[in-house]
């Protein structure tokens, strides 16, 4: 074992995430992103709780196996997509829940394991898939269009630079496939120059490559808005998210899903649903100096919690946002 292995199971921001469910004996929880099962371990210590632990990554599921034993029944495993919580707790006889908790992106178990091909600290397969489904970032990178590449790493990672990337990509692929992640990351680097201190030349483009392949954003969305219809009145939502495209999107959803009404003295107000969530969090909860110093990861994280209310849960019928869908650049539309 490692040095610092241990840090694995102590979750971002854990601590404050479990205080925002507020565990209480008899209470069932989702921990929507098992990972490690640093949540689960500490909702199940606060309390006679019950928790349904979720992970499409089945090596996050056979290592929480010792977890289950030692809960004598109290968490059960599933591997799933988080955006199926509600089709996952149905299963379970939990169609109302007390708590979800999500630590959204990926984790640094995932980060660690060469062969899984997240990062670019370490050789290995350009894969990058939570899952062991679909296509992988190889593909992606040996089949997408220049105009998607480019869409892909400017909307995804935030990359400035990103039709050069784009660009290179595309002549590099011609004289031979880019199989690795180092392959990628050298290439990357010969466009985009950092400055002593800055982040990775390549960090960006595999940031967007590893939500693309795996459609966080879209199904971020989706648990969402799933987390909604499960939670009873008075249940808790806590979001860990890491990048700044995570934290608008839980934002978003928070602050539009808590609106109590509009209207002015010369407009009528405005007929609109009754606010499914209380805001528990007015700014985003942050690490503290001696967790970041502890694991660096928590410098970006941000916390957002809210207490569910008695309205309906909403049903969105305006789809997702525009951006590219891992269908369609695929099969090449």
């Amino acid at each position: 074992m490692t040095p610092d292995a241990p840090l694995r199971h102590i979750p971002v921001l854990g601590r404050e995430a479990v205080a925002m469910l507020a565990p209480r004996d008899g209470g069932m929880y989702v921990d929507a992103t098992f990972g490690a099962g640093g949540y689960s371990r500490a909702i199940l210590a606060a309390g006679d709780t019950r928790v349904i632990g979720i992970d499409r990554d089945r090596t996050a599921i056979a290592g929480g196996f010792d977890l289950v034993e030692e809960s004598n029944g109290r968490l059960t495993l599933v591997e799933d997509r988080f955006s199926n919580l509600a089709e996952v707790c149905a299963a379970q006889g939990a169609d109302a829940v007390d708590g979800v908790v999500m630590d959204v992106g990926v984790s640094s178990m995932q980060l660690d394991e060469a062969d899984r091909g997240f990062s670019f600290r370490l050789d290995g397969p350009l894969d990058m898939r939570m899952s062991q489904h679909g296509p992988t970032a190889a593909d992606v990178v040996a089949q997408a269009s220049e105009t998607d590449l480019a869409n892909i790493i400017y909307i995804f990672g935030e990359e400035r630079h990103s039709r050069g990337v784009a660009r290179a990509i595309v002549a590099a692929r011609k004289e031979a496939p880019i199989a690795t992640t180092r392959a990628l990351a050298e290439l990357v680097s010969r466009v985009v120059r950092a400055k002593p201190h800055e982040i990775h030349p390549a960090t960006r483009t595999f940031q967007a490559l590893r939500i693309f392949v795996n459609e966080e954003l879209d199904e971020l969305i989706a648990a969402l808005s799933a987390a909604e219809r499960v939670l009873k009145p008075g249940g808790r939502l806590a979001v860990v998210s890491f990048h700044s495209l995570e934290d608008r999107i839980v934002k978003n959803f928070l602050v539009a899903r808590s609106k109590t009404g509009g209207g002015s003295r010369h407009l009528p107000e405005v007929a609109q649903a009754a606010p499914g969530f209380t805001i528990l969090t007015k700014r985003p909860v942050t690490a503290g100096d001696d967790e970041v110093r502890t694991n660096p990861r928590a410098r970006s994280a941000k916390l957002r919690a809210a207490e569910r209310t008695a309205a309906p849960a909403i049903r969105d019928d305006a789809g997702l946002p525009g951006w590219p869908s891992l269908a369609n650049v695929m099969r090449g539309g």
